[in-house]
């Protein structure tokens, strides 16, 4: 319930501070005495925006604030999502700068309008004739038949409130697959424009074999091949002076050596020599062996030939036509080629997956609408009863009220469903949609009614009537007052009337009235006992001079 308000510096009210009473609460006053300026400024803490023109002096701060008791409404997860403290009194703030900037703080914390909007209407429901509009919008009708089912199957094995939970979670995670299906798409076509040409040379670059190319040695054995005739040649003619008979390279330098085996005992010169000749036999001993083994070993391939040139053209050519310089440059092209061509396919897979998911959550999505769609239209027609029994309380004895639900093949955030509330207060004329039905004075009573049920089916927070009373008077008026009664017992009701039926129905009595201190004129708030509330509805009733008559009127009334 909305326990305290403090207003200062708002419109005509210079400084406020009002308790308010849990139960029905009536303000009255005369036409102009500021009554719109108190939901005005309730309107700021509920997120609305500031105008600095509503500020009443502009070089100094403008102040509202509401503190709302908790214990009634189980608001612990919404503020807890915005990370702001859980107490059993919820603080809203807003202050308007003389600079024109506005602040929004929620027990102490400072918020974006967009939380104090959705936590302020939370807890407290202005009804105001703008509202009452609303209730010809698609989402309030839904939303009222979704609490009222909520409420009758609550203990059932598939509670509404359940399903429509389940229904939300797996429509949430429905769309944020359709998205990411819509990008992989997206992404899928882009690279498709590429994928063969990506493949083709990948394909190209894959049968090089670039992995496994020393691209030195094979051009070696290409120089090797090519010129095969003349090192059989010269290898020849080593191995001819090497070996030649007893005039062969290795046995005079054999003999040499031995010469000088004889001599190397006279001077250590010789010795150094002969060391010398030594080392240089056995290295060319070693030479001839190998140059032996190698003269074995070359022959010519012709095929052999064939196939290193042709490598050795695709590499070159390959080199040109992606501008590398070497081999390696090619394998990280290929790499990153190879990348490409893997996104593609991976791309793909994902596709095909979440097509298949994606039917899956459809049909999952379908059975659970279609459960919402039936437990709706098996509980509508009670609402549709109760309803009507508030409706031909307040003066329509002849209307008509239809919930036409109709399922959808598309998903909303309330299953499958579109509803439709259908009215009329004649008898014999055709049920059509509300806001070519009614009257503005048959949609308050609407409203009223469906406010009245509401508060038996859902937790309600503090509501405000607004001059909802506009256009009845009389035993109609006394009908709404009790409703108002009954809705009191379970929730804070605040009544803004100009009916004494109504204003005499409260518990509490607030009236608003207008003065002019030092030249200024403001408004305040005062609350009254139980004769000035006499004196007040007498007032109402009179219209002019309070008479006896009226004075008895009134307490006949307030009994």
């Amino acid at each position: 319930m909305l326990k305290h308000i403090h207003i200062e510096n708002f419109a005509l009210i210079d400084s406020l501070d009002l308790d308010l009473k849990n139960g029905l609460t009536m303000i009255t006053g005369e036409t102009g005495a500021g009554k719109s300026i108190l939901l005005g400024a309730l309107g700021l803490v509920q997120g609305k925006r500031a105008d600095l023109s509503a500020v009443r002096d502009t070089t100094r701060k403008c102040v509202v604030e509401a503190q709302v008791e908790m214990s009634s409404l189980s608001l612990d997860e919404l503020l807890e999502s915005y990370d702001l403290d859980v107490e059993p009194v919820c603080f809203l703030r807003r202050e308007i700068l003389p600079s024109g900037k506005s602040r929004a703080f929620i027990n102490d914390t400072p918020v974006t309008l967009a939380t104090m909007s959705e936590v302020g209407n939370r807890l407290i429901d202005i009804h105001s004739q703008h509202q009452t509009l609303q209730l010809a919008s698609d989402d309030f009708q839904i939303d009222v038949l979704q609490s009222f089912v909520n409420k009758l199957t609550e203990k059932a094995k598939e509670p509404a409130s359940f399903l429509l939970d389940s229904f939300r979670i797996e429509w949430s995670q429905y769309k944020a697959l359709k998205t990411q299906l819509n990008k992989w798409v997206e992404e899928e076509q882009l690279l498709s424009k590429e994928a063969d040409y990506n493949n083709f040379l990948l394909e190209e670059l894959d049968n090089a074999q670039l992995d496994q190319l020393d691209i030195t040695a094979l051009e070696q054995e290409n120089e090797q091949l090519s010129n095969v005739e003349e090192i059989q040649l010269v290898l020849q003619e080593f191995q001819s002076m090497m070996d030649q008979d007893d005039n062969g390279l290795l046995d005079q330098l054999r003999l040499l050596k031995n010469r000088f085996t004889q001599i190397s005992k006279y001077d250590s010169d010789f010795e150094n020599a002969n060391q010398r000749l030594h080392t240089t036999f056995l290295e060319l001993e070693d030479l001839s062996e190998e140059m032996s083994r190698k003269a074995d070993s070359v022959e010519a391939d012709p095929a052999r030939l064939e196939i290193i040139n042709q490598r050795l053209v695709l590499i070159e050519q390959l080199l040109k036509k992606h501008h590398q310089k070497d081999v390696n440059g090619l394998i990280v092209l290929r790499d990153e080629l190879a990348d490409k061509v893997f996104t593609t396919q991976n791309i793909s897979k994902k596709i095909k997956q979440a097509r298949v998911q994606l039917d899956t959550a459809h049909k999952s999505l379908e059975q659970l609408g279609d459960k919402i769609h039936q437990q709706r239209d098996q509980q509508s027609t009670l609402l549709e009863e109760e309803v009507l029994v508030i409706i031909k309380q307040l003066g329509m004895p002849e209307a008509s009220f239809k919930v036409n639900i109709e399922k959808k093949d598309s998903f909303n955030s309330y299953g499958m469903d579109e509803v439709e509330f259908r009215f009329t207060a004649n008898k014999g004329t055709a049920l059509l949609p509300l806001n070519k039905a009614a009257s503005g004075g048959e949609l308050s009573r609407l409203m009223l009614a469906i406010k009245a049920l509401l508060s038996n089916y859902k937790n309600l927070p503090t509501i405000i009537f607004d001059e909802i009373d506009t256009g009845v008077s009389g035993a109609i008026a006394e009908k709404m007052a009790i409703i108002m009664q009954q809705m009191s017992t379970s929730l804070q009701v605040i009544t803004i009337t100009h009916l004494p039926q109504i204003a005499s129905a409260g518990n509490d009595h607030l009236v608003v009235k207008k003065a002019v201190k030092d030249e200024q004129t403001i408004s305040n708030i005062y609350r009254l006992n139980i004769e000035e509330r006499v004196e007040e509805i007498a007032q109402m009733l009179s219209g002019g001079k309070i008479s006896d008559a009226a004075r008895e009127n009134a307490r006949v009334l307030l009994q």
